[in-house]
């Protein structure tokens, strides 16, 4: 199985401190990031939204997995994270990541549906790196 890579830069110290991540796919470039772009508006990327990019990337991708698994051939799968960043004594905590999935996949039942995707939800491997509470809510589309 493949290991993949990221390389993260800080030039300076704290909020005056800016950052640039870059992907061993290219993808990110010396993407900034930094506090603007973490608690405030800046525009840049920061570790929360990777991760809520990882986390429906990898779920979605599980789910449509166990549904070609299933038997089931057609359909759409689109699934947003919300990942929820607090206060924890004198750091921060990943407390939460909220997976919200709209799907449509014909000739499914919902309960069989559910009980797939509750299956993906615990079994895609960030769902596995996070030790937090992960929620499912799902809505599937005739």
């Amino acid at each position: 199985m493949p290991t993949r890579t990221a390389t993260a830069r800080y030039d300076g110290f704290g909020k005056d401190g800016q950052g640039h991540l870059t992907t061993q796919s290219g993808v990110l470039a010396d993407q900034p990031y930094g506090f603007g772009t973490r608690f405030g508006d800046e525009p840049g990327t920061n570790p929360e939204e990777l991760a809520a990019a990882a986390h429906a990337g990898c779920f979605t991708m599980a789910l449509s997995f166990a549904l070609a698994g299933a038997g089931y051939s057609a359909g759409r799968l689109e699934t947003k994270a919300a990942v929820t960043l607090d206060k924890d004594g004198s750091g921060f905590t990943i407390t939460k990541s909220a997976l919200t999935l709209t799907a449509k996949v014909d000739g499914i039942e919902e309960s069989e549906f559910a009980r797939i995707a509750a299956e993906a939800k615990a079994n895609c491997p960030i769902s596995k790196l996070f030790n937090t509470e992960i929620t499912l809510e799902h809505k599937l589309e005739a």
